[in-house]
């Protein structure tokens, strides 16, 4: 297809298109377009920059020029890229159209988007999570929606937005059509493809993993101190607009302030911004109000604006796609321009990932030896850390340990013994027969210590151990009353009396079981009165 006008279009859409000087079509639209116009499903990818606007905005625009019925939904993952969207398809409609259009994104009040659906509107673009927001609400009818795309699939994937897909797409006929775009082809968004497209054409123009070539990249390798410095120094020795990559929404407000106190224009852009100032920050940097521009990823994709000659990662990107989005915002429709890359030592696996995407075969990585050679070297004397001390293996004395069965071991201070060894330690080895060696070294002096050994006629040995009542002095006699004696715990003239016979400890004698409370105590306080309060004996 080397012009537009020979497909056939509406007047309408031609004399738009020939207003947007739309001659020829890019490769992405050349082939999208003829397979959408005649009503089939597309799976479509190819770098960013190449027009996929367009090629699904002509067949859509076209469906709602030739049918009277059936409303088109539009999903995008970002507002910037909703609201580019929403341009085209105002400038692709017309001035004086009288389709309604509806734009629903987060960020705007509620009621100005219900008043836009009150009107019955054919084309819905918008945002997944504000859309299934109105469905929920009841606010969106999606029942005679026979136009589905998806546009940045890979992005709205990436974004948390697999649900709300879900949830919108039921509320669709299945009798449609729809066309997925994505920049990337992962096997994710395969698999989505063929749960929400029927026998699409696949549609691929160039590499989508590959900047385009007419943009000139450059790294240069700086330290933490020297970024910002080294910054400053491009940016003196660059002219045209720039858009500068950070990572984080506070770091662009304070790099942004940062270089308006340096004596440049710049302005930040990120989500925290309401979208009424971030649409007239993009508008103003459209118009060139200003020159630089630092942004979050919020504006990786969707951003057009052609006369961007420089992006600067300052910060490198946390996927490795977003890089390819990132410098795309430059050398678009087929201008040049340039990408610098300041890397920091913190950067470097990075940069290696985003590496293996452009070029597969930097895959292997440089970075050591294998794990199985990282383990052979720390059993060889690498050492193993244990706590602030290193202690390594020796292969002679773990040679040693294996030889011998289990029945020598080592220590941790590489101090072994053997069979012999023990013999003379103990006097036998631990065998069979040993082991009655250790019974009876451990009761040979059990004589000494008080009689016999533990044996069936040892065990009379306690009892006889324990003091009988004759033996006791006439102080610590107990009545004929008391209980007998725990064998556990002997009686020890020697041990200090217990609290509660105040009695004993007093007057050296009397009835110890009476406690301090009792009504016959000699040492009763006179200031305490009893409480009458005796526990009842149990009755059986």
């Amino acid at each position: 297809m080397n012009n537009f006008d020979g497909l056939g279009l509406h007047r309408v859409l031609a004399k738009s298109l020939a207003h947007m000087k739309y001659d020829t079509p890019t490769p992405i639209q050349a082939q999208a377009i003829p397979f959408a116009l005649e009503g089939r499903d597309v799976l479509g990818s190819a770098q960013t920059g190449t027009g996929k606007t367009a090629a699904f905005s002509v067949p859509l625009i076209e469906f709602l020029l030739r049918n009277e019925r059936g409303t088109a939904l539009v999903m995008t993952p970002t507002r910037e890229l909703g609201k580019q969207v929403m341009d085209v398809m105002h400038q692709l409609l017309g001035p004086k159209s009288k389709i309604k259009t509806a734009f629903l994104i987060g960020g705007e009040p509620m009621g100005k988007q219900c008043n836009q659906l009150r009107n019955r509107p054919r084309l819905v673009v918008g945002t997944p999570g504000r859309i299934d927001d109105h469905l929920r609400r009841g606010n969106l009818d999606l029942d005679d929606a026979r136009f589905l795309v998806l546009d940045e699939m890979d992005r709205m994937l990436d974004m948390g937005f697999s649900i709300q897909i879900d949830a919108i797409v039921k509320h669709i006929p299945n009798d449609r059509q729809t066309l997925m775009f994505s920049a990337t082809m992962p096997g994710n968004i395969m698999k989505m493809a063929d749960k929400y497209l029927d026998n699409p054409e696949r549609v691929a123009v160039g590499s989508t993993i590959n900047p385009a070539k007419n943009i000139k990249q450059e790294i240069l390798h700086v330290s933490a101190d020297t970024k910002y410095s080294t910054l400053v120094n491009e940016l003196h020795a660059r002219t045209g607009s720039v858009i500068i990559f950070v990572k984080t929404k506070r770091g662009a407000d304070k790099m942004a302030k940062k270089l308006n106190n340096d004596e440049f224009d710049a302005q930040a852009i990120h989500g925290d911004l309401q979208q009424r100032k971030r649409d007239r920050v993009i508008k103003e940097y459209r118009n060139k109000r200003f020159r630089i521009l630092v942004a979050t990823d919020v504006v990786s994709r969707g951003l057009d604006v052609p006369h961007i000659e420089h992006v600067i990662n300052y910060d490198l990107p946390q996927v490795p796609e977003d890089y390819i989005h990132r410098i795309g915002r430059t050398a678009r429709a087929g201008a040049s321009g340039s990408a610098l890359c300041l890397l920091s030592p913190q950067d470097g696996r990075k940069w290696h990932a985003i590496e293996v995407l452009m070029d597969p075969s930097k895959k292997k990585s440089t970075r050591g030896p294998a794990r199985n050679d990282n383990k052979k070297r720390s059993r060889n004397g690498g050492g193993k850390k244990f706590g602030n001390k290193s202690r390594s293996f020796d292969r002679d004395s773990r040679r040693s340990r294996d030889d011998s069965n289990g029945e020598e071991r080592s220590f941790n201070k590489g101090k072994k013994f053997n069979r012999d060894d023990r013999s003379k330690r103990d006097g036998e080895s631990r065998s069979s027969e040993g082991r009655k060696f250790n019974n009876e070294k451990r009761f040979k002096n059990k004589e000494e210590r008080g009689g016999e050994s533990r044996s069936s006629e040892g065990r009379k040995f306690n009892k006889d151990k324990s003091f009988k009542h004759d033996d006791r002095n006439s102080n610590e006699t107990r009545n004929s009353g008391d209980k007998p004696f725990s064998k556990k715990k002997p009686f020890n003239k020697d041990s200090k009396p217990k609290r509660n016979n105040r009695d004993d400890r007093n007057s050296g004698g009397g009835d110890a079981k009476y406690s301090k409370y009792s009504k016959g105590s000699s040492n009763q306080n006179p200031k305490r009165k009893f409480s009458g309060n005796k526990k009842k004996p149990r009755v059986a």
